[in-house]
C-alpha cells in the first residue's frame, strides 16, 4: 500500500472543504481546569463538526475519492463513524447501510436515522457490528468504509492536524483520544514528529497501549464509559505502524477521570462532550499528563454526541 504523506492530506482537505467545517479552537489558561497556570491549552473543537465528531472528514474523503457501486456504501461503527458515513452519503446522493452495536448511544442512533441510512443494531460491541457489515458487503457488493483501518479514512482524519497547525502554529504537544487509531495516525502523518503527539485511552480499552507493548496489534479489553467510541477489539493494521513511529507517549485514564473531564468542560466552557471526546482532557485533569511550565498543549475534543446534558 502506498505510504500516506502530508501531500495526500493537503489534497483531501481541498476536496472535502465544501462539505466539512473548519472547526474553531478555544484557548484557555490551564489554571481554569486546576493545573499549572504557566500552561496554555488550545482545544480543537471537533464536536462542532457536522454530525458531532471529526468523522465526516474521513467519510467524505472515502466517498469523493473512490467509485461507489449501485449497492451504495456500508459501514460498521460505535456510532460516530456511522453517523458520518450516513451524513456524507445523504449529501452526495448515495445509499448507506450502517451497522452499530447495542452499546451505541441513543443520540448517535438517532443521528444515523435522521440521515436516512438503513440502520442495523446488532451485537454487543463494535467487532460484532463489523462482522455483520462484512457479511453484508460480501452479499451485496456495497463499498465498505472502515472507521479507522483504511487509507482514505486516515487521510481524511489527518485534515484535523492540518487545521490545528494552521490555527495554532506554535504548539509543543497535542493530546488525542485513541480508539482504533484513525485520528491519531492521521494527525501523526501530518506532523511527522514535529511536536509531541500523545495518545490517551481509557483503562478499560487500552487498544493501542497493548499493541505498542506487544509490538503489533493484539486483542484488548473493550469496555468502559467510552465503549461506544474508544473500544474496538484491536488497533488498525494500517494505523499501528504510523503510531509506533510517531506517538511519543500513551496515557491511560480511568472512567472516573473521563466523567470528571466531561463535567469540567461543561462547567468551564459550556461544552457538552461525550466520554470519548473528553478522554484527552481527562489526561490533564487527572494529572496523568503533566505539561512542562510554558508548554502549549493542543487537545482534540473529538466528539459531542451525548445525552448527558439536560437543558
Amino acid at each position: 500500500m502506498q505510504e500516506i504523506n502530508r501531500n495526500h492530506i493537503r489534497e483531501a482537505e481541498a476536496l472535502i472543504r465544501p462539505y466539512v467545517r473548519r472547526t474553531p479552537v478555544l484557548e484557555m489558561n490551564a489554571a481554569e481546569i486546576g493545573i499549572n497556570s504557566n500552561v496554555q491549552l488550545f482545544l480543537k473543537l471537533e464536536l462542532f463538526q457536522h454530525t458531532g465528531s471529526f468523522k465526516p472528514r474521513g467519510a467524505f474523503t472515502n466517498l469523493l475519492t473512490r467509485s461507489v457501486p449501485s449497492a451504495g456504501v456500508v459501514a460498521a461503527s460505535g456510532g460516530n463513524h456511522g453517523a458520518a458515513v450516513a451524513y456524507a452519503a445523504m449529501k452526495l446522493g448515495k445509499r448507506a447501510k450502517i451497522f452499530v452495536p447495542t452499546v451505541a448511544s441513543a443520540s448517535k442512533v438517532k443521528r444515523i436515522k435522521e440521515y436516512n441510512a438503513d440502520l442495523v443494531i446488532t451485537g454487543e460491541r463494535y467487532a460484532d457490528a463489523l462482522a455483520a457489515s462484512e457479511k453484508w458487503r460480501e452479499e451485496t457488493g456495497a463499498m465498505p468504509i472502515h472507521a479507522y483501518d483504511q487509507r482514505e479514512t486516515v487521510i481524511g482524519q489527518g485534515t484535523t492536524g492540518l487545521e490545528i497547525e494552521e490555527q495554532c502554529p506554535h504548539l509543543d504537544s497535542v493530546l488525542v483520544a485513541v480508539g482504533g487509531g484513525g485520528l491519531i495516525s492521521g494527525i501523526c502523518v501530518w506532523y511527522e514528529s514535529k511536536l509531541k503527539v500523545i495518545g490517551v485511552e481509557p483503562e478499560a480499552a487500552p487498544t493501542l497501549t497493548h499493541a505498542l507493548k506487544a509490538g503489533h496489534p493484539v486483542d484488548a479489553p473493550a469496555g468502559g464509559v467510552a465503549a461506544d467510541s474508544l473500544a474496538p477489539k484491536r488497533v488498525g493494521e494500517l494505523n499501528f505502524p504510523i503510531a509506533q513511529k510517531h506517538v511519543r507517549q500513551m496515557i491511560l485514564v480511568t472512567d472516573e477521570a473521563i466523567v470528571e473531564a466531561q463535567k469540567t468542560l461543561w462547567r468551564v466552557a459550556r461544552l457538552a462532550v461525550e466520554p470519548g471526546g473528553a478522554a484527552a482532557m481527562a489526561a490533564l485533569i487527572s494529572h496523568r499528563y503533566i505539561p512542562e511550565p510554558g508548554e502549549r498543549v493542543g487537545i482534540v475534543i473529538c466528539g459531542g454526541n451525548t445525552d448527558a446534558v439536560t437543558f
